[in-house]
C-alpha cells in the first residue's frame, strides 16, 4: 500500500460522515479541504491523534449542535482552530477576523460568482 491509500487515523474520527464503502463524505468541497488539511498537518506532526480527537469530541459534545449532524464539518473546524491557536500557529483573533471577512465576502458576492476574500467591502 502506497502513502496515498495509507488511511489516515483522522479518517476514523468519532461521527465522520462516511459512503458505503467506507470513504469520508464531504458535503462541500471547503469541507474536504478542511479535512486534508487537518490530516496534512497531523501527519507533519503539529499535534497527535489523542490532542486532535480531545478536541473534536469537545467541539461534536457542545450544546446546540445540529440533530442530523449537519455542523459536523462547522465542529471539524472549530476543533482544528483550537488546535492551532493551542499551539500557538495562529492567533484565535486573527482567525475570527479572517472567518468575518469571509462571510462579509460570501453575502457580497453576487449569485454565481466565486466567493473571493477580495470581495470582502471593508478589506
Amino acid at each position: 500500500m502506497s502513502r496515498c491509500e495509507t488511511s489516515s487515523p483522522l479518517a476514523q474520527s468519532p461521527q465522520l460522515p462516511i459512503s458505503a464503502d467506507g470513504e469520508p463524505v464531504f458535503p462541500e468541497p471547503w469541507a474536504a479541504e478542511a479535512f486534508a488539511m487537518t490530516v496534512h498537518l497531523h501527519e507533519r506532526g503539529l499535534f497527535s491523534w489523542n490532542e486532535w480527537a480531545e478536541n473534536l469530541s469537545r467541539e461534536l459534545h457542545k450544546p446546540g449542535r445540529a440533530v442530523d449532524g449537519s455542523d459536523y464539518f462547522d465542529c471539524w473546524v472549530a476543533a482544528l482552530s483550537a488546535v492551532l491557536v493551542e499551539r500557538g500557529i495562529a492567533d484565535a483573533d486573527a482567525l475570527l477576523a479572517l472567518q468575518r471577512s469571509w462571510q462579509r465576502a460570501a453575502e457580497a458576492t453576487p449569485h454565481g460568482h466565486p466567493i473571493e476574500l477580495a470581495n470582502d467591502p471593508l478589506r
